[in-house]
């Protein structure tokens, strides 16, 4: 069995995290993956710990499986000729520097087009290469202070909270490989690569999805509600007698299932919570009623009630109990792979998963110029065929 995007080889200028996670994805779905970097390497996050397991960061491992490494000194003649060989056998390219470097180095989509046509040019910025805040550096969490996503996340007395994880880096390096996917469907009738503008920033905002959408149709700024949701009522976490659930009703039946099991079907009928609107309306009502409740079993005990009477639900759990999930073992999203300098590591597998061409862990996170002897001497004895 082959990746699905066996054919195609993706020249990957990126380094951190949101070009890096899309040129993963790629590399997990098939395609080969050449990842630059400065001599010695220079992607930030190969230093970003602890943790590290014999000087290689779990945060450098987490977003570069699947990569051949090869190292070019951008500030040189032989490197940019070097850039400009392997994109002429490149289907993608793929970078997030800084507005204009690439046209300062002399690789811009300009030059690389000319000498392939074919190619599909991934730019990743902070805020685009448009607009009066093109040149300014993007980093996520400036990001998701920036475009609501905190202002809506935290509560009334946490105030604006980002989330745990870079999500604006990861959104966006899904866009992106999104975006360079359509665009090599596209090149299959036009024959003609094309130029991927992407912003975290603009990224960041199409994220806000029904928030930023009741928004535009009601001119009221939405406020941080914390665990409830702004638009269905009962959907957030409650206090059981042991510890903390999710109870996710998304319906009426749901609620009325829901009323049953905590022995309150009186509630389900009071027109001030028979129907979603009136529930959202009426939230501060509701809320402690249902709270008084769950406050009287356990968390496993609501579980098990929520299960049978299909109430969507869940328990809170922490990374531990996450990486102990059966579910999640069946499913293969823990990977045991073998470092030849860091040793025995575990990394979390994909999501994607395809019928006849399935995921492959083919290549360990690479050393900084792990191939740079196989590549280089690969692209000699090409110019000597010439």
């Amino acid at each position: 069995m082959t990746g699905a995007l066996e054919n195609i080889t993706v020249l990957d200028l990126s380094r951190v995290l949101a070009g890096p996670y899309c040129t993963m994805i790629l590399g997990d779905l098939g395609a080969e993956i050449i990842k630059v970097e400065a001599p010695g390497g220079s992607d930030e996050t190969r230093k970003w710990g602890p943790p590290f397991q014999h000087e290689i960061s779990a945060y450098y491992l987490s977003a570069n499986r699947n990569k051949k490494s090869i190292t070019v000194n951008l500030k040189s003649e032989d490197g940019i000729k070097v850039i400009k060989q392997l994109a002429e056998k490149s289907d993608v390219v793929i970078h997030n520097f800084k507005t204009g470097t690439m046209e300062r180095l002399g690789i811009d989509y300009d030059v690389l087009s000319a000498i392939n046509p074919e190619i599909v040019y991934c730019s990743i910025t902070g805020f685009g290469e448009t607009g009066p805040m093109k040149d300014m550096p993007g980093y996520d969490f400036i990001i998701q202070a920036m475009s609501g996503l905190m202002s809506i996340t935290g509560d009334e007395k946490s105030g604006p909270q980002k989330l745990g994880v870079a999500i604006t880096d990861i959104l966006t390096g899904l866009y992106a490989c999104i975006g360079i996917q359509a665009a090599l469907l596209e090149r299959e009738n036009s024959h003609v690569g094309q130029k991927l503008d992407i912003s975290l920033y603009d990224t960041a905002v199409s994220s806000l999805v029904n928030i930023g959408s009741s928004y535009l149709m009601s001119d009221k700024i939405p406020s941080a509600l914390g665990n409830q949701h702004a638009n269905i009522v009962p959907y957030q976490t409650f206090q059981t007698f042991d510890g903390e659930m999710v109870i996710a009703v998304g319906n009426n039946r749901q609620f009325q299932a829901l009323c049953t099991i905590l022995e309150i079907p009186t509630i389900s009928s009071d027109q001030r919570f028979s129907t979603n609107p009136e529930r959202v309306k009426h939230r501060e009502r509701l809320i402690p009623i249902l709270q008084q409740v769950l406050l009287t079993k356990t968390t496993a005990y609501w579980l098990e009630k929520c299960h049978e009477n299909n109430i969507p639900c869940g328990p809170i759990q922490n990374i531990e109990e996450v990486t102990l999930d059966p579910q999640l073992h069946e499913r293969n999203m823990f990977i045991d792979y073998e470092h030849p300098t860091a040793g025995p590591i575990k990394m979390i597998g994909s999501p994607l998963k395809f019928s006849r061409t399935p995921v492959t862990m083919r290549h360990h996170p690479p050393n900084a110029g792990e191939h740079n002897e196989a590549i280089f001497s690969k692209l000699i004895d090409e110019e000597m065929e010439k």
